[in-house]
């Protein structure tokens, strides 16, 4: 069994097959799928769909940085009326994006800092986005971390470095698409580090894996990462899907 991290099946690219798209992840053992939020105008249809799927989509309540701009602050009173309406499973998709634009720096860093703090206080995992932004973001994390806070980077790519620094402060790593990519270093960092630190993860509908590179992502398509990090390692595909699965489980208790 896998459990796909994080997935953005009930954005508009899946309008049409979406059901398709969660038999096809059943099928290929993927028996859990986490949907991080994007910011207000992508609650409904993150909450529709797992209205429709309870037991196997799971939501997450939270403002993407790319979607903070000036009024950022209806955003994230958006994100606070939602939390206390239902059960949410962590605070995502959330962080520091200077690749795209960085024009709202200062108001992504407060954002960011304010989602934390309601993490905090209502005991959940964030998820987090860091483009082109690790030292932005870890001195953030790295400031709140009280010993309660707990989460994912997701989409990790860095280094080493970066990487014991995520697990020094009590974080896992996101692993997707990118590990399978020829011309990625991701490799020789995953093998460096224990499997016990790593989840593992599609962002669909973005960063297909090899072989469905450039092709719309799916959750059904783990199976291609979990048997890159089972090459890496030298070990059977079954124990990468257990560990990472019980990373899982017991971050977002599901």
């Amino acid at each position: 069994m896998l459990i796909d991290t994080h997935s953005h099946i009930y954005l508009e690219d899946f309008l049409n097959d979406v059901d398709e798209v969660i038999q096809r992840a059943y099928n290929n053992d993927v028996k859990k799928i986490v949907l991080p939020n994007i910011d207000s105008g992508s609650v409904k249809r993150l909450n529709d769909l797992s209205d429709a799927f309870p037991h196997l989509c799971y939501p997450l309540i939270g403002l993407h940085p790319t979607s903070v701009s000036s009024d950022y602050k209806k955003e994230l009173q958006a994100v606070e009326y939602w939390l206390e309406k239902r059960k949410y499973y962590g605070i995502g998709e959330i962080g520091i994006d200077l690749y795209w634009d960085s024009t709202y720096i200062n108001e992504q860093k407060d954002a960011f800092r304010h989602q934390i703090k309601l993490a905090k206080s209502n005991n959940l995992p964030i998820i987090i986005h860091l483009r082109n932004s690790f030292q932005e973001v870890y001195e953030i994390v790295n400031e709140e971390q009280n010993g309660t806070l707990k989460g994912i980077f997701h989409c990790f790519s860095g280094n080493e470095s970066e990487a014991q620094q995520v697990i020094d402060l009590g974080f896992l790593l996101g692993i997707g698409g990118v590990a399978t990519f020829k011309n990625s270093n991701l490799n020789q960092v995953i093998e460096k580090i224990g499997l016990e630190h790593l989840v593992l993860e599609t962002d669909s509908p973005y960063l297909s894996p090899v072989p469905k590179r450039g092709q719309r992502n799916e959750s059904s398509y783990l199976v291609y990462i979990a048997q890159k990090v089972a090459e890496i390692y030298k070990i059977p595909v079954e124990k990468v899907a257990g560990i990472t699965t019980a990373n899982a489980r017991n971050l977002f208790g599901i």
